[in-house]
């Protein structure tokens, strides 16, 4: 399948998306968005991907929604707006709810809504050029898509902070508070973000999976019920063959 904006391939089980429109620095219109969702969702049910990795080509992540669109967005009425916006939280969902792990490799800027897709991938690896920021507010906009995704890896002071000054931030700061997993040299960043993918294809997918989903889940239930879900869920796995093989070679090497 080819895609307008995106280049996408697949090697050793690892997936990995390019946003590819450098020459405006990989900003989002909706055929961008509507790739982007569906490809994750093909990502999500590819039993041959184990990792999927996003990133930018031409030095930049993602700088958010592409001047044109929003030109576009300012006439629509209430009810286009409504769907519009939907198509944008599907696009997050999508890659958010993916079974397999997803690392967003960033150089450059991460900034409103790219910001936000990198938000919501459970890993982000950085060189020391990313610049992460949500800057809706200086436009009379607001992150409130995003922020949900926002307040899932930092603090709520941070959050404000970001979300409330619009300022943009660099790769150390960002690791400072928690936003991004860890930030590399320039030049190195290939080399930290394969490390990873290797060292997650060791593990079971399916329990991948499963640790993905109580993460989605846990944090809106009661203390109670999260140890009861956790119960069913603990006891599900053990059902699977992947979990009997795995320990039966476990407990070979005894």
């Amino acid at each position: 399948m080819s895609y307008k904006n995106i280049i996408y391939s697949i090697k050793d089980n690892i997936a990995e998306v390019i946003l590819n429109r450098p020459d405006k620095m990989n900003s989002l219109d909706e055929t961008l968005i509507i790739e982007l969702t569906e490809l994750f969702n093909k990502i999500n049910n590819d039993e041959n991907i184990r990792v999927a990795v996003i990133s930018g080509a031409g030095g930049n992540f993602c700088s958010g929604l592409f001047l044109d669109y929003l030109q576009k967005i300012s006439e629509f009425d209430l009810e286009q707006n409504k769907a519009d916006s939907m198509k944008f939280k599907d696009m997050l969902l999508s890659i958010y709810t993916c079974s397999k792990p997803v690392i967003a490799k960033v150089s450059g800027y991460a900034l409103a809504g790219g910001c936000g897709i990198a938000t919501c991938c459970d890993f982000i690896i950085t060189d020391e050029t990313a610049k992460f920021g949500y800057t809706e507010v200086k436009i009379g906009f607001i992150p409130a898509i995003v922020m949900k995704f926002l307040m899932k890896r930092v603090s709520e002071t941070h959050a404000k902070e970001l979300l409330l000054s619009a300022k943009i931030i660099s790769a150390d700061e960002a690791l400072r508070i928690g936003l991004i997993n860890s930030v590399v040299n320039k030049g190195e960043l290939d080399s930290k973000v394969d490390e990873l993918c290797n060292l997650l294809k060791k593990n079971s997918g399916s329990s991948i999976a499963s640790t993905k989903e109580m993460f989605r889940k846990i944090s809106d239930m009661t203390f109670e019920n999260a140890l009861e879900y956790a119960c069913d869920l603990n006891a599900s796995i053990r059902m699977t063959n992947e979990f009997k093989i795995g320990l039966a070679k476990f407990l070979s090497r005894k």
